[in-house]
């Protein structure tokens, strides 16, 4: 695999795995290499198509063990405990 492709991969994954620091780190290599930002942006685009996707099943596997008995608004963001907000 050529280091560009690893570099829009990275970007990718970071993306995916909601990681800040990451991402940062990630799109300015990119970015340093060279890459085009349409390219570094469609990388994005498609980690946030996967990471939708993702998070649809973990929603309706959520609802499937509660027996769909889960309120719309799920989350307090109030809580000490949440990070949603």
């Amino acid at each position: 695999m050529d280091d560009r492709t690893k570099k829009l991969l990275a970007v990718g994954a970071s993306v995916g795995a909601n990681c800040h620091p990451c991402l940062e780190y990630h799109v300015g290599r990119a970015l340093e290499s060279g890459i085009e930002h349409s390219e570094i942006m469609a990388a994005v685009e498609v980690a946030k198509g996967v990471r939708r996707g993702a998070a649809a099943s973990m929603d309706k596997l959520a609802l499937s063990l509660l027996g769909n008995d889960l309120p719309q608004q799920a989350c307090d963001s109030r809580e000490a405990s949440c990070c949603c907000s």
